[in-house]
């Protein structure tokens, strides 16, 4: 059994209260009776992509379980590479194979430098085919990165989702061994399907988006920060438990 955790959204900003809300978080699982096996951060780390945000989000995630990270539109990929992962600043696509408690989990980057809106590039789609190519036979696999792939039924997510999403659906027809895709962006915790696996968008940290049947302002900035816990089984089945984070 793999026990993840997945925290979207954070959008550093320097302010007190983004730091506040993303520290409550990250204090809530350092505190768990059970450690997770990893925290899965899937996008939108920065709000303007600027070193020291990424300065400030190394200090918040640092924990003694590994924190796996994937860049949304907010982040900027040199800076990110920078001061986050320690890398040279360069501007290359950020994808990361990582092995956690017997499964590997693809942290993508789906984002359009400059655009709201995603895309796998053709070098990242072919990083996602190689990598679950060399993967041992019997080894499970998650996919993440931020944008959608499906509408979730609200204008604003759904202006900026997943482009050309049939490209990662055929690879996941290749490679039957990945159990579940996992994004981000949507500050909204929803459950779907795509390519016939599970779909799971994690909530925000920041805000939540509230739903056009529950009012016209977008953002809920009242709503406490929210996370989801992921369990895969031995029979490679995701269940997903969502939590809200009260001060």
């Amino acid at each position: 059994m793999t026990l993840l955790a997945q925290i979207s959204d954070l959008h550093l900003d320097g302010s007190e209260r983004a730091t506040r809300r993303a520290t409550l978080v990250m204090d809530y699982l350092r505190a768990l009776p059970q450690p997770v096996d990893a925290v899965l951060v899937t996008g939108d780390i920065a709000d303007h992509g600027a070193e020291a945000e990424y300065e400030e989000a190394a200090r918040i995630l640092a924990a003694p379980f590994p924190v796996l990270t994937c860049p949304g539109n907010h982040d900027a990929r040199p800076a990110y590479r920078k001061a986050l992962l320690g890398e040279a600043p360069e501007d290359s696509p950020v994808n990361r194979l990582h092995h956690v408690s017997g499964t590997a989990i693809l942290m993508c980057d789906s984002t359009i430098p400059g655009r709201d809106e995603g895309r796998l590039d053709t070098e990242t789609l072919a990083w996602i085919d190689s990598t679950l190519t060399a993967l041992p036979q019997d080894t499970p696999a998650l996919i993440a990165f931020h944008q959608p792939p499906v509408a979730l039924h609200h204008p604003l997510p759904d202006a900026f989702m997943l482009q050309e999403p049939g490209h990662l659906a055929d690879l996941l027809d290749a490679h039957p061994r990945v159990a579940a895709v996992l994004t981000g962006h949507a500050h909204t915790a929803a459950a779907s399907a795509f390519g016939g696996r599970p779909l799971i968008v994690g909530p925000a940290i920041t805000w939540t988006l509230r739903m056009p049947w529950e009012g016209d302002r977008a953002a809920d900035r009242d709503q406490p920060p929210g996370l989801a816990f992921h369990v895969l089984d031995d029979e490679q089945r995701l269940t997903t438990h969502f939590r809200v984070v009260l001060p």
